[in-house]
């Protein structure tokens, strides 16, 4: 899987540690975020832009993009055509995101949760499929409302 990654100033270091974590997959690891070492203050619709686009045009499989409480990137990324970006909190959002939603960008909250958990959610939205049936039906009509509105 190909996997874009992003973050601003604010999730520099939590996408430092799901870099981390993310190299000892089978996954290909594309990162367009700003660097750990960064000190300068970027505005994250530049980066939500970067990784939405790369999602939206097929050259990457899925996207994770960090900021302060994830809620911006998500709101960005979401302008792009089929992109399903989802805010996770917890380990039953960071399924659900995927189960029903069948969520292609992961967007989290540097700010509200800790590095473990932010591992911890990658790990579950990573492994967890759509399910089929009336959930996708309900994407085909995001699918289709996105269509009707974008022409």
């Amino acid at each position: 899987m190909k996997i874009a990654i992003a973050a601003d100033h604010a999730g520099k270091e939590l996408k430092s540690y799901i870099i981390d974590f993310l190299t000892l997959t089978n996954n290909q690891i594309f990162d367009y975020g700003i660097a750990a070492d960064s000190t300068s203050s970027v505005d994250y619709p530049d980066y939500a832009d970067i990784v939405a686009s790369e999602v939206s045009a097929g050259r990457c499989d899925r996207g994770i993009l960090i900021c302060g409480t994830g809620i911006g990137m998500s709101i960005a990324a979401n302008k792009f055509p089929g992109v399903r970006a989802g805010v996770v909190t917890d380990e039953f959002t960071a399924r659900m995101s995927r189960a029903h939603n069948d969520t292609n960008i992961l967007c989290l909250g540097s700010r509200t949760i800790n590095y473990q958990r932010g591992i911890d959610f990658v790990k579950i939205w990573l492994s967890t499929e759509c399910e089929e049936g009336r959930h996708r039906n309900r994407i085909q009509k995001i699918t289709a409302i996105e269509k009707r509105l974008c022409q």
